[in-house]
């Protein structure tokens, strides 16, 4: 599958970069000066595996580069904002006229139609407004935004990734392209399923922190442990958290969890004895277990857990640390990302086949 990225920051890059770790060929196609990002490019994973020419979009020149490699290509892929890259000679009817099979993919927080379609705005404003940041935090406290894991990543280039390939599937059978409105609104909306399902059942609520996935009760929380670090304990089903008392050392009665009134001296019985030890030791208490508890691993932590570093989660590309290419495959399992290539640096033409 061959694929044209407009440079962009956020969630368009990483959706290209998930494409081309599956095995697309990537062209980025980067704009003259430094990167928007801020991030020096041949650091930002989220340009690896692909090669990178530089385009004036601004110049009839760079115009008609884009158009050359859109005529081979099966995605095309661009994070502006509604109407700018129509402005620039580069919309999708412009684009279709040229390859009809072309899926042409957008990205964008708000979405193409809509008031707020034409407005700048961030992850925290979109999964703001979808209810998915006020789901997340204590109660009473403040909501807590989740980096922009939520919005950009999970809401917008998981959905815009996921839709280009439906589009493709559908274009390899029909023989004509579409467009893909990926917003991160929508996608973060769609997160939130889950949640809409359990209030119907009356199983959740709006008010943070007082239900069962949002600290809400003693046994679905973290806790600190001697040395300053963190446990997180997610014994939901009865069986697991009755391991998971036995192994924490409390008496049978804290065993008994079904009077919501009781619940605020469980939480300082399980918080008091998480106290007495190290994280390290817990670790050692719970590793293997069914109790369904686990350290909080900083970034730089994580890829030394045994069983990320057995699985290979974290990989060195180059001499730095990265995630590995998700998901994995039995019959076509994904190539070694190559490292993020200096601007510019590459073909300005697609190969036949990057995999190895």
């Amino acid at each position: 599958m061959k694929v044209i990225e407009l440079a962009g920051i956020g969630p368009g890059p990483f959706a290209a970069m998930l494409l081309a770790d599956l095995g697309a060929d990537v062209i980025r196609v980067e704009r003259p000066g430094p990167p928007a990002s801020g991030i020096d490019p041949e650091l930002d994973v989220l340009r690896r595996n692909r090669t990178s020419i530089v385009a004036d979009l601004r110049t009839e020149a760079g115009v008609s580069t884009v158009k050359q490699l859109v005529a081979r290509a099966d995605v095309f892929i661009e994070g502006f904002r509604p109407g700018v890259t129509e402005r620039l000679g580069l919309g999708p009817e412009v684009l279709h006229e040229i390859n009809s099979r072309l899926v042409y993919g957008r990205m964008t927080g708000w979405g193409q139609t809509g008031p707020l379609a034409h407005t700048a705005g961030h992850d925290i404003g979109y999964i703001a407004i979808t209810g998915a940041l006020s789901a997340i935090g204590r109660q009473g406290q403040a909501p807590v935004p989740p980096v922009n894991f939520v919005g950009d990543f999970a809401g917008g280039s998981l959905y815009l990734t996921l839709g280009v390939l439906a589009a493709v599937w559908d274009a390899q059978r029909s023989g004509t392209g579409q467009v893909v409105d990926a917003a991160i609104v929508d996608g973060a909306a769609s997160l939130t399923g889950i949640l809409h399902a359990l209030m119907a059942s009356g199983r959740w609520n709006d008010e943070r922190g007082t239900n069962f996935l949002d600290t809400g009760v003693p046994w679905y929380d973290t806790y600190a442990t001697a040395d300053g670090q963190w446990m997180a304990v997610g014994a939901l089903e009865p069986q697991f958290y009755e391991e998971f008392i036995a192994l924490l050392g409390l008496t049978a009665e804290a065993a008994n969890r079904d009077d919501p009134t009781q619940w605020p001296k469980l939480k300082k019985q399980i918080s008091d004895q998480f106290a007495t030890r190290s994280q390290s030791e817990w670790s050692e208490v719970f590793e293997g277990t069914d109790a369904c508890v686990a350290p909080v691993l900083s970034l730089t932590q994580a890829r030394h857990h045994p069983h990320l570093k057995a699985r290979h989660t974290f990989i060195e590309v180059g001499s730095h640390w990265q995630p590995a290419p998700a998901p994995r495959f039995s019959k076509t399992p994904s190539a070694a990302p190559t490292p993020p290539p200096p601007v510019g640096h590459g073909p300005c033409a697609f190969t036949t086949d990057r995999r190895t």
